[in-house]
């Protein structure tokens, strides 16, 4: 059996920007139970050097919908640069899921062998073939990003388990 590139990309990204979606949900309630900013939340990191929560949302974004756009030869959507908050950060995932499903299926399904060329914020690029872009380095870029996220609200105490990160069985 094999799994498509579609279902490879796609399938997996659009699982998991709305289980981050509701994890936001989840910590909105938090902070408005404990009457806390939610801008703290938004803000928090793990260590000095690591990105904060907003950063983390916006990461995962940016994997999902430049991959997905690099294999179907598109131009990925880009965000606004202004500091968001969880409704901006719910919105940005909604418009990234909208866009990664509405991008050609036929050009994703034949880029696995395709070169793409990945480039980095501070100008560098770096070539993969489609299936090495997804397999080798966006799917893990963004799961780290989710994760990361995930762990900043359990931290912020927000009250999550791994089926919040999970989410439900379904079928990419």
């Amino acid at each position: 059996m094999s799994i498509s590139m579609h279902q490879a990309s796609v399938g997996v990204f659009v699982p998991f920007l709305e289980n981050l979606s509701g994890l936001l949900d989840r910590a909105a309630d938090h902070a408005e139970t404990r009457r806390i900013d939610p801008q703290v939340l938004v803000g928090m990191r793990l260590a000095p050097n690591m990105y904060d929560l907003g950063q983390q949302v916006g990461e995962a974004n940016r994997h999902a919908t430049v991959a997905c756009a690099l294999l179907a030869s598109c131009q990925p959507c880009s965000f606004p640069v202004q500091r968001p908050d969880i409704g901006e950060l719910k919105s940005r995932i909604a418009t990234a899921i909208l866009f990664i499903q509405g991008l050609p299926r036929d050009a994703i399904e034949d880029a696995a062998e395709r070169i793409v060329v990945f480039t980095f914020k501070n100008g560098a690029t770096r070539t993969f073939t489609g299936r090495s872009l997804l397999l080798s380095f966006s799917i893990p870029q963004f799961i780290f990003h989710v994760t990361t996220a995930y762990d900043i609200l359990r931290h912020a105490g927000v009250d999550l388990a791994k089926k919040d990160f999970l989410g439900s069985a379904r079928e990419p």
